[in-house]
């Protein structure tokens, strides 16, 4: 039995949990909350001063929050 897929397969899935757990939303642990009909992913102390995300989801929230923190930092 050819053991190679089931290899790929494990570094494959081994990658995917080294990227999740690099995530800004994972590593800063933003407060979560519901706004109205959608949800706030903020990091800091308001909107002006910190880093926030919404979505209709709390993972739709820690995704939007991932790329404006990232938009944010990389400027």
């Amino acid at each position: 039995m050819d053991d190679s897929h089931n290899q790929r397969l494990m570094l494959q899935e081994f990658l995917i949990t080294q990227y999740e757990q690099q995530r800004p939303s994972v590593l800063l642990r933003p407060k979560l909350y519901p706004d109205g009909n959608t949800w706030c992913a903020l990091y800091g102390e308001d909107l002006q001063a910190g880093v926030a995300g919404f979505g209709e989801t709390p993972k739709l929230a820690m995704i939007d929050f991932d790329k404006n923190y990232n938009e944010r930092t990389l400027k």
